[in-house]
């Protein structure tokens, strides 16, 4: 079981995401490895907005593997290369994740191993064992 905790002994959010998430000891634990905007062909997505989407597309389609969805996020780690990409990141999730409140984490780094790459994202999820 996931359960989101939200305080007010700790700053609010900023954006659409759990201060914490706690999972209880009858799950499972998939981790996620980071996922960029590259379709199964190998074609990488054209424009930041299109590489975010690309990026959800792959992760939801690995969950999917599982039998998990966007509900079943329990983190989320982002790695954007510029402080643009912001608002861009925060926006797709939220499209992308269905109202799907997980922890979160986004760090603005200055390259990824490709530099056509402006985003890379990984995810942890919780599947039930009952």
């Amino acid at each position: 079981m996931i359960r989101q905790i939200n305080s007010n002994k700790a700053p609010a959010a900023f954006s659409n995401y759990s201060q914490a998430v706690a999972v209880s000891t009858d799950c499972e634990l998939v981790y996620l490895s980071g996922q960029v905007g590259v379709n199964v062909k190998g074609i990488l997505a054209e424009g930041e907005e299109a590489q975010h989407e690309q990026i959800w597309l792959n992760i939801l389609g690995l969950l999917q593997e599982e039998g998990l969805g966007p509900h079943d996020i329990v983190e989320i780690t982002g790695y954007i290369t510029g402080q643009s990409g912001v608002a861009t990141f925060r926006q797709v999730r939220d499209k992308m994740l269905d109202g799907a409140k997980s922890a979160s984490t986004l760090v603005i780094v200055s390259g990824l191993a490709d530099p056509a790459w402006l985003a890379e994202i990984s995810v942890i999820a919780a599947k039930s064992t009952r």
